[in-house]
């Protein structure tokens, strides 16, 4: 998605460069997470460092929270195009876009900066045995002799409140979003603007939903083996599925897909 994106002149849009974007922050913390995982699984001897843990807990939890705030971000996009789409191009500039794309990795990086830095400040005394496929915040407090109510007020803080904006921000936008869709007479005319909604409609529904019944579900239900197929789901399936869900229901870019293929190389 990233190199058809850049290589296709028709998708250098502000709706497909937040889709790369996207498809970027995927590709980071699966990468993160799923090479090393897979040698796990096959190897006898399965370990990691102790800063390949941190690096790897720093990077999906920086990717991660990039994602969360970059849906929302995606939906006021689509706000922007469908209310007042002749000032579209005037109000979501390259320029605008790539504030708002800065602005969502500096908050990602810099809420991957706390949690990584109180979690490897803990007392780790006991079995070094990580019970999870990855390098995840609930498995290293499981492993801890230290006092980690700090550390759980604080990630709950902080991830609560990406998660709450994101949902908000989401929500929010979708309800301009109806309103304006609802001013439109033809009845093609409300499914083609509200059409182009459907893929990121479907993203923020299996993105957020896997990520508010992994970290927000009671601690009652609380199960490690439900945790880990959980968090897997989250860190491998999701970024496969989000490339298929732009491409097989997007026009544009099946389009720029058989250009692609089309295209001789010498």
């Amino acid at each position: 998605m990233i190199i058809l994106i850049r290589m296709d002149a028709q998708l250098h849009t502000p709706m497909y460069f937040f889709l790369s974007h996207l498809s970027f922050c995927d590709l980071c913390y699966s990468t993160a997470i799923g090479p090393k995982m897979l040698v796990d699984l096959l190897a006898k001897k399965k370990s990691i460092p102790f800063i390949g843990c941190a690096l790897q807990l720093f990077i999906a939890c920086a990717f991660v929270d990039s994602e969360c705030l970059l849906l929302a971000v995606m939906a006021f996009d689509r706000y922007k195009a469908i209310s007042n789409p002749l000032l579209y191009s005037a109000s979501m500039s390259m320029k605008v876009c790539s504030m708002l794309m800065v602005v969502t990795y500096l908050i990602g990086m810099t809420d991957a900066v706390i949690y990584t830095t109180l979690a490897f400040q803990l007392c780790f005394c006991g079995s070094n045995e990580i019970n999870h496929f990855f390098c995840d915040l609930p498995p290293l407090y499981l492993l801890s002799c230290s006092d980690i109510q700090v550390n759980e007020l604080v990630t709950f803080t902080i991830f609560g409140f990406i998660e709450l904006s994101s949902i908000l921000g989401v929500l929010i936008s979708y309800c301009y979003i109806i309103l304006s869709v609802l001013k439109i007479h033809s009845a093609e005319g409300r499914f083609k603007a509200f059409s182009t909604c459907t893929s990121h409609l479907v993203a923020v529904a299996i993105f957020q939903g896997t990520v508010i019944f992994m970290y927000f579900r009671p601690s009652s239900s609380y199960s490690l083996d439900q945790d880990k197929l959980t968090s897997l789901f989250y860190t491998l399936v999701i970024p496969m599925l989000n490339p298929l869900i732009y491409s097989l229901r997007n026009k544009d870019v099946k389009e720029a897909l058989e250009k692609l293929k089309n295209r001789r190389w010498f």
